[in-house]
């Protein structure tokens, strides 16, 4: 089975054409955080993603740089040979479903604590926690 789930921020904007035939492309690569840092210095691996028709559209209108999304697909190797005869192996990732990872406002820095805080006037008793 081939499928890959990943998080993470578009590093640039994406990359949108169209074929002859008039099916929109859009080729856009995601940085996606990883769990274990080493040193203590933040790290992230980079995977270019492409994504077909209507949901290409989408990532155009959409999708910016800085923009955190959760895409799944598959991964696809690629081997071409370049116009100095040079053979370039190529990963991408063959998106099949792509979504908003974040509201628009959570990019902004908290103010203050994220806890909610109690109304004036609210009796304890009447908390369901308390």
């Amino acid at each position: 089975m081939n499928l890959v789930i990943l998080m993470g921020r578009l590093t640039k904007e994406p990359d949108i054409t169209t074929t002859q035939g008039g099916t929109t492309i859009a080729r856009y690569s995601i940085a996606v955080d990883r769990k274990f840092k080493k040193d203590g210095e933040p790290d992230a691996d980079f995977f270019n993603c492409v994504s077909f028709g209507k949901q290409a559209s989408f990532v155009g209108n959409y999708l910016h740089k800085g923009t955190k999304v959760i895409v799944n697909g598959t991964i696809q190797n690629n081997e071409y040979t370049n116009k100095e005869g040079v053979k370039t192996r190529t990963t991408q990732i063959v998106v099949s479903d792509v979504e908003f990872a974040e509201s628009k406002g959570s990019k902004t820095e908290s103010k203050g604590n994220d806890f909610l805080s109690v109304p004036a006037g609210v009796i304890e008793e009447e908390l369901p926690f308390a």
